[in-house]
């Protein structure tokens, strides 16, 4: 063939190839879509997906607040140490145990007052030994005074009677005579004054005697009385809770220990109470964030931790009008509102100093269409569900309305008794084909 004479169309660049390629690229496209579709399918349903679900249920809706809080009795008798010098404890009851009206919660060591009653006691009999001494010793210096004035009033008598001889008698005899007069009358007003004197000075030795026995049946009456507050009873029924004795810091970051048998104690310290458990409370403390949404009278639903299976009523009854300022270190503060609950009901179980889960009911209603808060998804700015059919989740949109921070209100889109996804499925498949 002559190179100038050239085909006018390249081998298999037709008409009929090309549509044939491209038929054949179309086919090929769809089967991998297909088989793309497929392995994704079986690739899903082959391997178990769990899916966590809930069930639409009809319930009471509640709106309400949390926090937690303490066991306290609403009425509490406070055993405090007595105005004594010296007081060391010598028994004290056992915290927790229960305690009956009357019975020895703390007994201090009676010994040095005893000593010290002993010893007022011993002076005060003493100063009555000496005020009869001093009495008798007076009367010996009252009678000799007596005599000696009736001595110088006989003197001078008769000094007065010689001197009415005058004129008698010579010149000389006479001016003795009046001269003895002087001197006798000089013996009797000191006599008298010397009298007077004694009388002053007894006087002030009775009052000093006096004073001091005052002085000494005080002290007498106050060692009496120290002794008899070295026994502390109950004034009511109840259960022993010792105090933390703070004069005996424990260890860093820990509380002081409670006081024991042995401790020391200052008047006033208070070393025990004794709470009457036929009325209890629980004390809160409530965020700053819902303080505004509460109120007086609110109901209070309690469960103590020590005794999960039972849930307490409780009526919200005080909360503090001025927010209490909490330290938490480095500079850092928190507000919170003290506030209590008194409960409606008490059992035996229950003990002053129980923590406890507290629920402060705002809003509650009865008879509602509700869903695990956790089931909605928002699809094209709508609520929407993933609700179970069969093996399978069909994302359904639904109308809901006021919500907590557990439920919703289901309006519609939903009936009691249907399966709802706790989260989203798809995502749930794709973390298991990770794994």
């Amino acid at each position: 063939m002559s190179k100038d004479i050239r085909p006018k169309h390249r081998l298999g660049d037709t008409a009929g190839s090309r549509q044939k390629r491209l038929i054949m690229w179309t086919v090929l496209l769809a089967l991998s879509a297909v088989g793309g579709y497929a392995a994704y399918r079986y690739g899903t349903t082959s391997t178990p997906v769990e899916v966590q679900v809930g069930k639409v249920r009809n319930g009471d809706f509640v709106i309400s607040v949390r926090t937690r809080g303490e066991i306290k009795s609403t009425h509490s008798e406070v055993i405090m140490a007595p105005q004594a010098p010296d007081l060391r404890i010598t028994k004290l009851a056992e915290s927790g145990r229960p305690i009956r009206r009357g019975e020895v919660v703390v007994e201090f060591d009676a010994a040095s007052q005893e000593q010290q009653l002993l010893e007022r006691s011993t002076t005060v009999r003493t100063v009555d030994s000496q005020i009869v001494q001093t009495k008798a010793s007076h009367r010996i210096v009252d009678e000799m005074d007596s005599m000696n004035l009736m001595t110088s009033e006989f003197n001078l008598e008769r000094a007065k009677l010689d001197a009415s001889k005058a004129e008698v008698v010579s010149a000389i005899e006479g001016a003795k005579s009046r001269l003895d007069v002087g001197v006798f009358e000089g013996e009797l007003g000191q006599q008298k004054t010397t009298l007077k004197a004694h009388d002053v000075s007894q006087g002030a030795d009775l009052e000093r005697l006096r004073q001091t026995k005052d002085k000494t049946m005080r002290d007498m009456e106050r060692a009496r009385g120290y002794l008899g507050k070295m026994v502390l009873r109950a004034p009511n029924d109840g259960v022993v809770n010792v105090m933390p004795n703070y004069r005996t810091p424990g260890s860093w970051g820990q509380s002081p220990p409670p006081f024991k048998e042995g401790d020391r104690v200052s008047t006033g310290n208070a070393i025990a109470e004794i709470p009457d458990l036929s009325q209890m409370r629980v004390e809160l403390k409530l965020d700053e964030v819902d303080r505004g949404k509460l109120e007086v009278g609110q109901k209070v639903r309690v469960r103590v931790d020590a005794i999960p299976e039972k849930e307490f009523e409780a009526t919200l009854d005080w909360i503090s009008p001025i927010a209490q300022v909490n330290f938490r270190g480095m500079g850092a503060t928190e507000k919170t509102f003290p506030a209590r609950a008194t409960l409606k009901t008490v059992e035996a179980r229950l003990r002053p100093g129980m923590s406890a889960s507290v629920e402060i009911v705002i809003e509650s209603r009865a008879n509602l269409l509700l869903m695990d808060a956790r089931a909605s998804v928002m699809s094209k700015g709508k609520p929407s569900v993933y609700i179970q059919r069969g093996q399978e989740f069909v994302l359904v949109p639904v109308q809901v309305g006021t919500r907590n921070d557990k439920e919703i209100i289901i309006l519609k889109g939903l009936k009691e008794g249907d399966v709802v996804a706790l989260e989203n499925p798809i995502e749930a498949a794709k973390k298991a084909k990770k794994l």
